[in-house]
């Protein structure tokens, strides 16, 4: 049917992939981060304190101290092209462009920060996209990261007369194909070494150890992602979680607290890997890069290496076209 002259222009029907991670300041000052810093830390969903106690802590404390910290830690990775999390996202959706045919239109978005999620679902709706697959790139499930991304999503939709249809990634936490990328790359890297460490940990992102008491199934999976990954290396791995925050009790072991025990218990050689990132960023590059090292020599360990995260590596691009391939399915065949 040939629509009347006077028909709004339809661009030709396409698939979306929106890859989704978690957020970073638009610059490393602290007037970015503080701005950065409001949003992220006014999730309901990342502080699960009623707002009427949380709201004055934030604006009265928080925002008026940690915004300088963070500013220099991110100075310290920030590289040319941006955010090292925003960088390798990008390059990562450049990489998928053309994976799934022409027809299917890969972007990124970022869940606090720019690019904004209801930004890039409206830019794919007017290019064209009836049907998105919104993919967080969080391998093991937690509600501060998974549902969070998923939530800003769900409400941009709302906010749309003609929505599309939507698709959301599974948690992958111990799909074969990113077990095989994350043991691929951890072998990879462990051969550039020039020593052969004692033990190889997997720092998780920390989370208030209620947070399993609630439900979330976020400390099973990375229980699980740790196993998995050392059964593929033949190789025991210590599991241990980062980044706390607050007088609230976390999930443990700490990474921070391991790794100054470590020495002391005749283990002087460490490779520490970050299964949970699927970019490297700034918990990764300064927490455990940077401040880690610090806190194991510190300690007396005498070799200590950063294993990256896959980014976007070949591994990271053919684990990532497999698993995005199986949610496509149906919507690719029947363009």
């Amino acid at each position: 049917m040939t629509p009347p002259a006077n028909h709004p222009a339809i661009p030709p029907r396409k698939v979306g992939v929106l890859l989704v991670n978690l957020g970073t300041p638009d610059d490393a000052s602290p007037k970015a981060v503080r701005r950065y810093l409001a949003e992220f830390l006014s999730d309901r969903r990342v502080v699960e304190i009623s707002p009427l106690l949380w709201q004055p802590i934030l604006r009265g404390v928080v925002l008026n101290t940690r915004p300088k910290k963070s500013a220099h830690a991110y100075s310290l990775v920030w590289r040319e092209d941006g955010s090292p999390l925003a960088a390798i996202t990008r390059a990562q959706a450049g990489a998928l462009r053309d994976a799934f045919g022409p027809n299917v239109l890969v972007d990124w978005a970022m869940r606090y920060g720019n690019p904004a999620i209801d930004d890039r679902l409206a830019a794919m709706a007017a290019a064209g996209c009836d049907r998105i697959l919104i993919a967080p790139l969080y391998p093991q499930y937690c509600a501060a990261t998974t549902a969070t991304a998923n939530d800003k999503a769900f409400a941009a939709l709302a906010t749309m007369r003609w929505q599309p249809a939507v698709r959301t990634l599974p948690p992958y936490h111990d799909d074969p194909a990113y077990i095989e990328a994350l043991a691929s790359s951890v072998r990879a890297s462990l051969a550039r070494l020039d020593f052969e460490p004692d033990a190889l940990i997997a720092s998780f992102h920390g989370m208030p150890e209620r947070t399993l008491d609630l439900g979330d199934p976020y400390h099973c999976h990375c229980q699980k992602t740790a196993r998995l990954l050392g059964e593929a290396l033949g190789k025991d791995t210590i599991v241990t979680f980062q980044s706390r925050f607050g007088r609230a009790k976390w999930l443990e072991p700490a990474t921070d607290t391991t790794l100054a025990a470590l020495p002391g218990q005749g283990v002087k050689r460490i490779a520490i890997i970050a299964p949970g990132f699927s970019a490297d960023c700034l918990e990764t590059l300064e927490e455990l890069a940077i401040r880690g090292r610090e806190t194991f020599v510190e300690a007396g360990g005498t070799d200590f290496a950063y294993l990256p995260c896959l980014n976007d590596s070949a591994e990271s691009i053919a684990m990532l076209t497999t698993i995005l391939s199986r949610e496509l399915a149906g919507w690719i065949a029947a363009q």
